[in-house]
């Protein structure tokens, strides 16, 4: 796909000059209080929404019944999905099955594959788990990786996170793809399906092939800081043996989630599920999504093969089977009890809170901007300029990402505006779509992105050298993500 044969989208309610300063001051004003007042993005959104609304010339109370209607759409196709999506990532961690996810496939490889070992467990942790979480998991097993292979901790460590990066940006049912899903009016299934084609050599470049070079630029070796605390099974049973109470890690950024939440320090007690049936378990929301999305393609409609697949595809179908599968396979397969497995559920949705909440107001803010009509200049604009509008999509990502920081804010920004573009594509397309903002959204982490900061402090490294290979790790994600993406536009 080249260039977009445009349908009339939401017909402006001012002219362009107000429309454009309108979602400026909008986004301008989203940018100011997220990164010098330090105000919660979910309020951020907010007010950029009346400010929108204010500035367009849209009545007020039509400026609040569209955040609205865009928050409760969001929400009630998103939410569930982030809500389930977390469920299983804590049973996953809860019961051993990312450990040992983790410590088969590096076990296995030698010392020279080591780095793409280490790409693919980011990979397959990142398919479930949040960034930060699977951050949080993979942080021991980078440290004790880089000690034991005497290989940089760059080396090891940016694979896992180009793994954990490219999979959170650009495959559901991560956050920012299903807001740009939803948004969008993409398929699931077909998106899923190319974004796991696009991440899987967009990983390999970003990981193992770009580690080579910023391991000679940044040498560091992996911090004491990390050694000390009970950070991975054994040491919380080596600890256990030193004093009487549970090591909760003192310093260590990590310690709190991994030693500090109760259904993982009984862990150890517990034996943990087989390698085989935690990858099973783990691609089988996969499995069944990419089975609709083919029957999609090759069954007839109406037959009892597609109803099936269809029906087991839905995503929150496909998820809610996943989660019920995974407290028998994960959860009682490594002796958890029900009271266990209940505990680690509950504990599993209360992170997420702010994220459905920053996720809703984005629709609600995606919304205002459709209903300002400032899409049908977009629409004009690209029509007149021969541009892709997958170079457009991924270039006002970037632009919003660099602004903001956040992936989230950019993904559901920069859905906002390309929603009105989109009603003459299909599937492919549109899923393509999809994933060239996801890929911007990704592009060059500062300053002003908490993920810069918690990588930054994890590896004990200085401002320069964490832009230096995390930084310029993300935006070889966010450009090869691109390339790929067009790529696959040519023959889609």
């Amino acid at each position: 796909m080249n260039l977009l044969a445009l349908a009339p989208p939401e017909q402006p309610i001012a002219g362009g000059g107000q429309l454009v300063a309108a979602a400026l001051l909008g986004i301008g004003l989203i940018v100011v209080l997220i990164t010098w007042l330090k105000v919660h993005p979910f309020l951020s959104l907010t007010l950029g929404s009346l400010t929108v609304g204010l500035v367009a010339g849209l009545p007020m109370a039509d400026t609040v019944s569209a955040f609205g209607e865009g928050f409760g759409s969001t929400a009630a196709s998103v939410g569930a999905l982030i809500a389930l999506g977390a469920m299983f990532g804590k049973l996953l961690a809860d019961s051993g099955g990312a450990d040992q996810i983790v410590d088969t496939i590096v076990g296995r490889a030698g010392r020279r594959a080591l780095p793409w070992a280490m790409a693919l467990v980011g990979a397959l942790i990142g398919l479930p788990m949040f960034f930060e979480i699977g951050l949080v998991l993979l942080m021991p097993v980078i440290f004790l990786v880089a000690r034991r292979s005497g290989l940089s901790l760059i080396q090891v460590g940016i694979p896992a996170l180009a793994g954990l990066s490219a999979m959170h940006g650009l495959v559901p049912p991560h956050p920012g793809p299903l807001v740009a899903i939803d948004a969008l009016k993409a398929d699931l299934g077909v998106t899923l399906g190319l974004g796991v084609l696009v991440a899987l050599p967009t990983i390999a470049l970003s990981g193992p092939l770009f580690a080579r070079y910023a391991a000679r630029w940044v040498n560091v070796p992996a911090p004491e800081l990390y050694e000390t605390p009970a950070t991975t099974r054994e040491k919380v049973r080596a600890k256990a043996g030193e004093t009487d109470s549970p090591a909760t890690g003192g310093d260590s950024p990590t310690a709190d989630v991994t030693t500090g939440d109760a259904a993982t320090a009984d862990a150890p007690e517990r034996s943990r599920p087989s390698f085989r049936l935690t990858l099973l378990t783990v691609l089988l929301p996969v499995v069944l999504m990419m089975g609709k999305a083919l029957a999609d393609i090759f069954a007839d409609e109406g037959t009892r093969v597609r109803t099936v697949l269809d029906n087991l595809g839905t995503p929150l179908v496909a998820l809610l089977i996943a989660v019920i599968v995974a407290t028998f396979t994960l959860g009682l397969g490594s002796g958890m009890d029900r009271g266990q497995i209940s505990t680690s559920l509950e504990r599993s949705l209360p992170p997420i809170a702010g994220i459905l909440l920053i996720v809703a107001a984005g629709g609600g803010f995606k919304q205002t901007l459709v209903d300002t009509g400032i899409g049908k200049l977009v629409a004009d604009w690209v029509d007149g300029s021969g541009m892709s509008v997958l170079l457009l999509a991924w270039v006002v990502a970037v632009l919003i990402r660099l602004a903001t920081g956040s992936a989230t804010v950019a993904t559901v920004t920069a859905s906002g505006i390309m929603a009105p573009l989109v009603t003459t594509l299909n599937d492919g397309e549109t899923s393509l779509l999809v994933l060239a903002i996801g890929a911007g959204s990704l592009f060059f982490s500062h300053v002003n992105d908490a993920g810069f900061w918690l990588v930054k402090e994890y590896f004990g490294l200085s401002v320069g050298q964490n832009i230096k290979t995390w930084s310029i790790m993300e935006t070889v994600i966010s450009v090869s993500g691109l390339v790929f993406v067009l790529a696959l536009g040519l023959i889609i």
